[in-house]
């Protein structure tokens, strides 16, 4: 099917990868993967029809064939022709996934977060995704039919659970939560796998603060913009949870943050749950803003999912692509985003800061599509990259740039 084609070298690179990554998939469900993430590259969706017909005319192959072959790989094995046609069970990927994006991780600090999309009323997913440079690549994911109010712990639980053979015991794993999805079993859940929660919780709770002897109101700890907090001591009254507060009330923001962690306060930095927004980045990619699934028109969750799959490995090849370009720009070319000069009285001293956004031009998601897609016009080797992380320390300069201030106790 790919003789004499003019991308027949980078398809079968690109499908090389695939395999090599996905060792569990069979060979034609592999071909198919790197078929299907390479056609969303061309079209910049992961329309089936869209996909297929692109592919037909670039391998000059029959459009009704090779749509097929797309369709039949996200089918459940009982809705194939055939008797030796073998179901991808999606769920089996997801540790593999995040081995891949390991191997080619350049340092020893990842940041997963947790969080939920949904289709209009069609599907709800829940996500566990790698944030990444301001994006986000989702690495485990359970898809539902839509409309369906419930607690979703035991799926978060299961997903983490299926991630942490993907991850080296050396690594320093953060999980990020809203607050919305913070429960304490969670939190525990989290400790006892060697990772380090940092969920974001509502302020009507109470934080017991070592050394006070008594209860206080989570907001009486960061009470007005500028206000800072963290210390160790024990959060609830009810479903008591020993950790680390982190509180910050951030001139220029609506409400205070407060943060649940396990790191010790020095060792952590409320500006870091910032990151946590790049999940929902990270969904505007699946969606209107890169792989269009917000037209799917597909109502089983099982087919959906296995598309998430395709998405998954696509936005891979592309954040890799893409992070090595962004990495090598000057900071001074960043736009910025700086709110008023504030002041903080802290042992009778007036310090000034400022609240600081670098803000990328061009989204890594794009410079790795326009990367992949230029080789691929030259007929040049894919380009393929290591992910390189911005250390968390830059990351707190970035967000707020305090430099090494201590932060402010209520």
């Amino acid at each position: 099917m790919l003789n004499n084609t003019i991308n027949h070298n980078q398809l079968q690179e690109w499908t090389s990868i695939v395999t090599e990554q996905l060792p569990l998939l069979t060979k034609p469900q592999a071909t198919v993967l790197a078929l299907l993430s390479f056609g969303m590259v061309l079209v910049k969706s992961c329309a089936l029809t869209s996909v297929g017909l692109t592919l037909a005319v670039l391998l000059g192959v029959k459009e009704n064939t090779i749509r097929q072959r797309l369709r039949e790989w996200c089918y459940n094995q009982k809705d194939k022709k055939g008797l030796k046609r073998s179901q991808l069970h999606v769920e089996s990927c997801f540790p593999f996934l995040l081995r891949w994006i390991i191997s080619w991780w350049n340092g020893n600090q990842l940041a997963l977060a947790v969080d939920a999309t949904t289709l209009k009323d069609v599907f709800t997913v829940l996500a566990v995704s790698v944030v990444y440079r301001g994006c986000a690549i989702p690495v485990a994911w359970t898809i539902l039919e839509g409309n369906q109010k419930r607690a979703w712990t035991e799926e978060w639980l299961r997903m983490l659970a299926g991630l942490k053979p993907g991850i080296p015991e050396d690594m320093t794993v953060m999980v990020m939560t809203d607050r919305g999805l913070y429960s304490p079993r969670l939190f525990r859940a989290i400790c006892g796998k060697g990772w380090h929660p940092f969920m974001r919780v509502n302020a009507r709770g109470y934080f017991y603060a070592e050394g006070t002897g008594y209860f206080r109101p989570l907001p009486s700890f960061a009470p007005k913009p500028g206000t800072y907090y963290k210390g160790r001591g024990i959060a609830f009254k009810k479903n008591k949870v020993k950790c680390t507060l982190l509180a910050c009330w951030e001139e220029g923001m609506k409400e205070q943050w407060f943060i649940l962690t396990d790191l010790p306060p020095e060792a952590s930095e409320a500006c870091w749950y910032g990151m946590r927004a790049w999940i929902e980045q990270g969904f505007r990619m699946t969606k209107r803003g890169g792989w269009q699934w917000h037209r799917s028109r597909m109502k089983e969750p099982d087919r959906a999912s296995r598309v998430w799959l395709a998405i998954s490995v696509t936005t891979i090849w592309l954040l890799s692509a893409g992070g090595e370009a962004d990495q090598s720009i000057p900071e001074s070319t960043f736009l910025e985003v700086t709110a008023d000069l504030m002041e903080m009285k802290q042992q009778r001293k007036t310090t000034r800061l400022r609240f600081v956004r670098r803000i990328h031009r061009i989204s890594v998601f794009r410079r790795g599509w326009i990367a992949i897609f230029v080789s691929l016009i030259h007929h040049q080797s894919l380009p393929l990259s290591r992910f390189i992380p911005e250390p968390w320390t830059r990351i707190s300069n970035r967000y707020l740039n305090i430099g090494k201030q201590k932060a402010m106790k209520c």
